[in-house]
């Protein structure tokens, strides 16, 4: 899974999943349990120290980013401003 940050989103910048069969050179791989999560070099500051999460319940289930690094962030969760 590639987790990224672009410009944009009703706070500035938004989160992007996308599923990769590998890696990139300056990529940041973290692995948990068979699981691997990409991080490009420009996203890595702004998700440095973030805890990524895949939360299920009753009505939903996804990913949540809990980013030290977002002084705010909008309603649905999937934006922040620094």
């Amino acid at each position: 899974l590639r987790v990224s940050v672009l410009g944009g989103g009703c706070s500035g910048f938004q989160y992007k999943y996308s599923l990769e069969e590998s890696s990139q050179e300056n990529d940041l791989v973290l692995s948990l349990n068979g699981a691997e999560i990409l991080i490009d070099d420009i996203s890595q500051p702004l998700l440095d120290g973030a805890i990524i999460d895949y939360k299920e319940d009753l009505g939903s289930a996804g990913f949540e980013i809990k980013n030290p690094n977002a002084s705010a962030k909008c309603g649905c969760g999937n934006s922040f401003s620094v």
